[in-house]
Order: structure tokens, then C-alpha cells, then sequence
């Protein structure tokens, strides 16, 4: 009893929650506590796939044939990855600086950056999108000060273009590139940046031989989930973007609601879903090459 008493009581308490914190559930214990979250992937991920391959080739490979064949088609599959890999490196480009900022700094300038990346990123996609309308229009106020200071004659041409719409999908998706990177520079300890400065090293060679190779993995995640996110994306190249930047999620919607032609939605959908699925894949053996490189750096 004179032991017990004798420990302070921060050391009891935190003794006691490491002890609950350890103790093992029953493997039944532990199925019943994870069965909720199988069975809601099985419902709203797995069989809506199933249905959707398997109506794929409901007419046998004729949609999969028509893909390959017409021309029109390739061509929005490969607009569809080059304007997603476009936006995942200028949400790269102008993200790291950003998470870079976030993590350094602290006090009132933190909260502020941290604002205005977290801010719009919970404002609708659909209000952001008609934002960039309000903005490139014709008369909208990219034109006005253009033309207001001599760079412009006359009214441009920005809305309804390629570069619109990878514009307005790196506007939307930057909080997604600058999240994981953020929290893989936070992870990292100051004190190796300080020994390189003592070992030699200026704020260039310490950024590019110690905080860039740790930071990759999350580096790759950003780029990997920008651009699996952008591969998808449909409200704002649909509201954007002209006929001439159309991507495979708009396709997808016309044939599902115009042209009312299921099985070939089903097998864009489908080979969309392979090409994320294969992305993923690699992503996952770089970050694991990547978190090899750092620690062997």
C-alpha cells in the first residue's frame, strides 16, 4: 500500500491508461468491431463495382472495341491524363512553398496561411468553379484590368479552355497537395537542418540534401491523390471547360444521360478505374522506394 501511494499520481494515471490503452480484444471481440466497416465497403464499393464492370461487358467487348477504335475517344482518355498530370505538378509546384511556410512558421502567421489553404477547401466546389467563371469571363475581371492596363486590346479568349479548366481543378485540389506535405515537413526534426548548418551546409544544400528527401513521401501522396482526384473530376471542367477540353468523367456523364448508352459508360468507367487502380499500385512501390532512399540519405 506504501508503494502505491508513493508513485505520484500523473504516474498512476498515465500507468493506468497505457494499460487500457495495451489490452488485446478477443478475435471475435475484434471481428465484430471491424465487421460494420466490411460490410460497408462490400455495400458501397465492391458490389458497385461488380455491377458496373459486369455491365460493361454486358454486349460482350463491343464498348471496350469502340473505345480502342474511334479516335475521339483515345483523345479525351489521353486530355483526360495529361490535364490530370498537369494539375498534380502545379499543385506540387505551388504547394510545397506553402506547406514549407506552414510548418516554419508560427504564431499568428501559421493560423493565417493555414486559413486560407483550409478555407476553401471546405467552400463547395460548384461556388469555386462558378468563381473562376465570374473571374475569365469575357467582361469578368481578369478582362477589365487587362484591358484597363494597355496588355489587352480587347477581350480574351480564357473561359472555356484547356487552360481554364487546369486553372480552376489546381485552384480546387491545391489543399490536397499541401495537407500531406505539410504533415510530413511538421514530422520532421529541426535539429537535423541545424547539423547540417553546422556541418557546412547553406539553407540550399541543407533544403536539398536533408528536408526535400524526407519530405518525398508526402510529396508523392499529394501528387498521387491530386492526381487520381483530377482524373475524376467533373463539375468543373463541365462548367469551365469547352467542348475542345471535354475529360472522360464529362463523356461518362453524356453517355449516361444523353446518349443514354450504359454499357459503354460502364466500360469508361471501368478503364478509368483501372488506370487509378494502377496508379495507386505505383505510387505505393515509389513511396516504399522513396522512404527507402530517405533513410539510406
Amino acid at each position: 500500500m506504501s508503494t502505491v501511494a508513493s508513485i505520484p499520481r500523473t504516474s498512476r494515471v498515465s500507468i493506468f491508461v497505457r494499460g487500457r490503452s495495451a489490452r488485446r480484444y478477443a478475435p471475435l471481440t475484434s471481428l465484430l468491431l471491424v465487421l460494420p466497416l466490411f460490410v460497408t465497403f462490400a455495400i458501397g464499393f465492391l458490389y458497385p463495382v461488380a455491377m458496373l464492370v459486369d455491365l460493361s461487358f454486358s454486349t460482350g467487348l463491343a464498348p471496350y472495341q469502340r473505345l480502342v477504335e474511334e479516335s475521339l475517344y483515345l483523345d479525351v482518355l489521353r486530355t483526360t491524363v495529361l490535364t490530370a498530370g498537369a494539375v498534380a505538378l502545379l499543385c506540387l509546384l505551388l504547394g510545397y512553398p506553402v506547406a514549407y511556410a506552414m510548418a516554419r512558421r508560427g504564431g499568428k502567421a501559421a493560423l493565417i496561411t493555414a486559413a486560407c489553404v483550409l478555407i476553401p477547401l471546405w467552400t463547395s466546389v460548384l461556388i469555386r468553379s462558378y468563381a473562376w467563371i465570374v473571374l475569365l469571363q469575357r467582361n469578368g475581371i481578369v478582362n477589365t484590368l487587362l484591358q484597363a492596363s494597355g496588355l489587352s486590346d480587347g477581350p480574351l479568349t480564357l473561359l472555356y479552355t484547356q487552360g481554364a479548366v487546369i486553372l480552376a481543378m489546381t485552384h480546387v485540389l491545391l489543399p490536397f497537395a499541401i495537407l500531406p506535405i505539410h504533415s510530413t515537413l511538421r514530422m520532421l526534426p529541426a535539429d537535423l537542418t541545424r547539423a547540417a548548418a553546422n556541418l557546412g551546409a547553406g539553407p540550399v544544400r541543407a533544403f536539398l540534401s536533408v528536408t526535400l528527401p524526407l519530405s518525398l513521401p508526402g510529396v508523392f501522396a499529394g501528387a498521387v491523390l491530386c492526381f487520381v482526384l483530377a482524373l475524376g473530376f467533373y463539375i468543373t471542367p463541365a462548367l469551365v471547360g469547352g467542348p475542345g477540353s471535354m475529360l472522360m468523367a464529362t463523356l461518362i456523364g453524356q453517355q449516361t444521360t444523353v446518349v443514354l448508352d450504359w454499357p459503354f459508360a460502364a466500360a469508361l468507367s471501368t478503364v478509368l478505374l483501372a488506370i487509378t487502380l494502377l496508379i495507386v499500385l505505383a505510387s505505393q512501390r515509389v513511396v516504399a522506394l522513396s522512404k527507402g532512399f530517405s533513410n539510406g540519405h
